[in-house]
């Protein structure tokens, strides 16, 4: 079959941009117009049928919410605007894709002035005399980066970007466009041809292997157990996970970033292992004789720093499914090393498993998932991090999606967080950023309206994006935010030094009601209920977002859940 060139008349270059994106399957972009970049925004506004285009208060909102969409969706996010803030200020969520494997496109410019690139023209990225470096500063971050200085180039190029952000690993990659790429047209005459956007916007997947021994090894294993990692999510392969689980009868634990992955009341969730795992996983995996690892590189941060007693490749074999040849046999030396999709792989493994379903060896001799930690008194005038979650879950919907920031306020999440289905949580696990969880929950409400969706804060990442409440009332994207207010750096002050950590006291509710947003107080369990229940009955009849503020205490400190302190309830 033979491809024919995709225009057979000129058109605008910011027009023939705005084409790739459509038919690579983008569905939004992020951003605010600036530099030269506002004629892309015009094409954009032709097009908003097939693209929506969401206007953010600062950039780094718009990145979170790109890798997000990325991340739920395997089509990458799209963040646009000018080149010094995409870069500056979009670092929050294009770190946070390079790290967690989110496919993510960040379309740029270079602010350039041609023809007066040595006499200091203004806010110019090309990298010449005077100027910054664009090319090299989006290089330290991302997979790729593309640049044009014509119009051809620029719709090339662009093709090239989506490609690269899904090949492979996913990840960001940067199109910086040059002022003379975006002023001109797309002419058919002219060489290199622009083709259509399909014939370079290619997904390559590994082939298949032939998955044989990796039947007989789980099969024959007295104690498997599966690692799920995020690459289970980037790989959009729920579905086939909880298949294989269902067929085999393998119980599961799932790493920090793969939390969300796995339904959490599943008979055979056993939880998130590692650091701030919860003890029944941490057993689990170190009682395992072999760990099938999906999607995961067996980090440093997540083995904790390789303790033998939790995962040991002398007393265990490892089989590790990667799309990435680099991850496989990177930290550690694993027995059978699976380069493949891991949605084909366990769909392969699903196909022709044989073996009848086991008994669930992990249930022998269980331990709690937590620590035992305090109550509060019915007159405290705070109420303790981890009994917000489990209130939070009586009142709020079984579809609730939670989206977390980094601190504490993740620690309790994950170990007290018990999503009902896959794809319910995320969190920031790549790079972990703190100011992720509201700007994520903009873009995990735009993907699922009708759900309830709820930003878990603590009030110092709610402080650094609590502006995306401005977008969200102006999207019409009523989400749902809880702060953990314990006035302080919660993390902070309970592992290291205290000094400059502690916050004036503030009413996170009345700043949400002047932003327009409804805004709640709570300082015990029957006030955080009533607080909930008044917050969902603000979002349904005013269809605007509601933040509650909830006074936390600090005498409960995440150093109760980790795995000094809980190692005595699971390494025996």
């Amino acid at each position: 079959m033979t491809t024919q060139p995709r225009y057979t008349f000129p058109v605008a270059a910011p027009d023939a941009i705005v084409d790739c994106l459509v038919e690579a399957g983008v569905r939004f972009v992020f951003g605010l117009s600036g530099g030269h970049t506002g004629r892309i925004f015009g094409a954009l506004e032709k097009r908003q049928d097939d693209i929506r285009t969401i206007l953010v208060r600062e950039e780094s909102l718009g990145a979170v919410m790109a890798e997000t969409i990325g991340r739920m969706t395997g089509v990458p996010g799209v963040l646009l605007g000018q080149g010094p803030w995409v870069l500056g200020n979009g670092l929050l969520g294009t770190i946070e894709a390079h790290l967690a494997a989110s496919p993510m496109l960040l379309l740029t410019d270079f602010s350039d002035t041609p023809g007066m690139s040595a006499h200091a023209p203004y806010q110019s990225g090309t990298g010449g005399y005077g100027n910054w470096d664009a090319r090299g500063a989006f290089r330290a971050v991302t997979k790729e980066v593309f640049t044009a200085e014509d119009p051809n180039s620029a719709v090339i190029c662009t093709q090239l970007a989506l490609k690269h952000s899904m090949l492979g690993e996913p990840g960001p990659v940067a199109m910086i466009y040059g002022l003379d790429a975006l002023t001109g047209e797309v002419a058919p005459d002219v060489r290199p041809r622009v083709y259509p956007t399909e014939a370079h916007v290619v997904k390559l997947l590994p082939d298949t292997p032939v998955l044989n021994a990796v039947r007989d090894r789980l099969a024959q294993s007295e104690r498997p157990l599966i690692l799920a990692g995020n690459g289970v999510r980037v790989g959009g392969a729920e579905a086939e996970l909880e298949h294989f689980v269902e067929a085999t009868g393998i119980p599961v634990v799932t790493s920090p970033a793969g939390k969300g992955v796995f339904d959490d009341e599943h008979p055979l969730s056993r939880g998130v292992y590692g650091a701030y795992g919860n003890p029944t996983a941490n057993r689990t995996i170190a009682r395992a004789d072999t760990i099938l690892a999906l999607g995961t590189k067996l980090s440093a941060s997540d083995t904790c720093g390789a303790d033998p007693e939790l995962i040991d490749p002398e007393r265990q074999r490892l089989i590790q499914v990667d799309i990435e040849p680099r991850n496989l046999s990177w930290t550690m030396p694993i027995d059978m090393p699976i380069l493949g999709d891991i949605r084909s792989v366990l769909g392969a493994l699903n196909q022709d498993w044989q073996a009848e379903s086991r008994k669930d060896w992990s249930a022998e001799g269980n331990v709690p998932r937590m620590a035992p930690l305090p109550v509060s008194k019915i007159d405290a005038s705070s109420i303790y991090p981890h009994e917000i979650i489990p209130t939070m879950q009586e009142v709020l919907p079984p579809n609730t999606i939670y989206t977390c920031d980094a601190g504490e306020n993740r620690i309790f999440m994950l170990h007290c967080l018990r999503p009902k289905g896959a794809g319910r949580f995320i969190q920031p696990a790549g790079a972990g950023p703190m100011g992720y969880a509201v700007p994520s929950a903009l873009a995990r409400k735009l993907l699922t309206p009708e759900a309830t969706v709820v930003a878990f804060c603590g009030d110092g990442g709610f402080s650094m994006t609590m502006n995306g409440l401005l977008t969200a009332v102006e999207a019409d994207l009523p989400i749902l935010a809880i702060v953990m207010n314990n006035d302080a750096l919660g993390w902070s002050q309970h592992s290291r030094n205290a000094f400059a950590t502690q916050f004036a006291r503030t009413d996170y509710s009345a700043i949400a009601r002047g932003m327009g947003c409804g805004g709640f107080n709570a300082s015990t369990a029957v006030e955080l209920e009533s607080a909930l229940a008044e917050a969902l009955h603000f979002i349904r009849e005013v269809g605007r977002p509601a933040v509650v503020n909830v006074h936390t205490s600090m005498d409960v400190s995440f150093a109760r859940l980790n795995y000094k302190e809980t190692r005595a309830l699971w390494a025996n």
